[in-house]
């Protein structure tokens, strides 16, 4: 059996496309490599953040779904992002840069040996930064070399993600037995599972929580997390697993950025196995990733009736010239 080979993605809510534009391009410094529309709901933005090339395994990105309400955060949910930095000093950068941004922070913690640091954005969506400093596995994707972050302490892919759950035992199960990660860790309720090379792109915190109500979905909160398999045979191996398993499937999705699967794997918890290509730019020049809508050959006969369902956002920024600051 293929193993996945880490985190592809994840996908959020989100109350504002144009806050959530700004918070990750000016504060974060990720770049958005496609604005898109949800392929599901053509009448809703969806923005993918990313590093420098769009590479597999960097990228966040949000839906806003029209007049969804605001979740709240408990157990059963896709609790919080993480994501990479170089190093314990990059995390350093950060905190003075939340500081002055007024990001709500915790300061640096250690985790599992590890030096992180939890934040939110507007909405309350949950994220931390994770140092790099001694991390070893999979590799991580290259910083936006144009944004407003120096290149030595920016953002360069998505780190551990951070799930709580109720029954802990079935979600150990699940990740043991189906979806082949090891169990590397433990930190009181926090349990740390990797997969294939390791690291910080392939690791999954499993928090048993029995004590908070269960989190309901809206902005603020996480819809899915995807992980990344090499190409559609070894997608089709997986649904193959999934299945004998006895989960019901999506069965094969062509996103044309990639191709997926999507599985429930327990309560409140979605994931997807997602193909490392084609990507982000077989539609657009690297020079001008996410500056003009994108949208898939299927929906393109749609673009004007799209076009007028979603409101005109400026997202260009190769006439910009960042400040590294």
């Amino acid at each position: 059996m293929n193993h996945l080979k880490g985190i592809h993605h994840v996908t959020a809510i989100t109350s504002s496309a144009e806050e959530n534009y700004k918070f990750f391009t000016y504060t974060l410094g990720m770049r958005l490599v496609k604005k898109t529309v949800n392929q599901d709901d053509i009448q809703t933005y969806h923005l993918f953040f990313a590093d420098d090339v769009g590479g597999a395994g960097t990228d966040m990105t949000f839906f806003d779904f029209p007049g969804t309400p605001k979740g709240t955060h408990g157990t059963n949910e896709i609790y919080k992002t993480g994501f990479r930095v170089p190093s314990d000093a990059a995390l350093e950068y950060w905190v003075k840069r939340f500081d002055r941004l007024e990001v709500k922070h915790t300061g640096i913690q250690d985790q599992f040996g590890t030096k992180v640091l939890s934040f939110v954005d507007f909405d309350d969506q949950q994220y931390q930064l994770v140092s790099d400093e001694n991390n070893k596995g999979i590799a991580s994707g290259t910083p936006w070399q144009k944004g407003p972050i120096p290149l030595e302490y920016a953002i360069t892919g998505l780190g551990p993600i951070h799930i709580r759950i109720a029954e802990f035992d079935y979600m150990k199960e699940v990740m043991e037995k189906v979806l082949l990660f090891k169990e590397i860790a433990q930190d009181g309720a926090l349990h740390l599972f990797e997969v294939g090379e390791g690291g910080n792109g392939a690791q999954v915190i499993v928090e048993k929580n029995i004590i908070l109500p269960r989190g309901r979905q809206g902005f603020g909160t996480v819809h899915h997390a995807a992980f990344r398999v090499e190409d559609r045979s070894v997608l089709d191996e997986w649904t193959s697993r999934m299945e004998s398993f006895g989960f019901n499937t999506s069965g094969y999705v062509d996103r044309f950025f990639f191709e997926s699967l999507y599985a429930r794997v327990a309560n409140g918890i979605l994931f997807e196995f997602a193909t490392d290509g084609p990507g982000f730019m077989g539609d657009e020049p690297y020079e001008t990733l996410g500056e003009k809508l994108s949208l898939p050959p299927f929906l393109e006969p749609k673009r004007e009736q799209i076009e007028s369902y979603v409101r005109p956002i400026d997202t260009v920024r190769s006439t910009i010239e960042f400040i590294k600051e």
